[in-house]
């Protein structure tokens, strides 16, 4: 097994110290493996997709323009 050096802020170490019983190295192992997964199911799906590069830029800019008119229609 490959060992890997992360850098945690120090406000997260002190809040992590609060629970010596968890394994969060474990937790750590746990989340890298849920998102290669999650990765690795995207990249199927996206390689059968036959949107191209500019219909995805399209659907994003909707979908970004419908988002800040929700935010600014709940914020007033």
């Amino acid at each position: 097994m490959t060992n890997m050096t992360l850098a945690i802020p120090n406000e997260l170490v002190k809040r992590m110290k609060a629970f010596p019983e968890i394994r969060w190295s474990e937790i750590a192992r746990q989340a890298l493996e849920k998102r290669v997964t999650d990765l690795e199911i995207m990249n199927k799906i996206a390689s059968k997709s036959k949107l191209t590069q500019k219909d995805v830029e399209e659907i994003s800019k909707s979908i970004k323009a419908s988002a800040a008119r929700r935010l600014h229609e709940s914020s007033r």
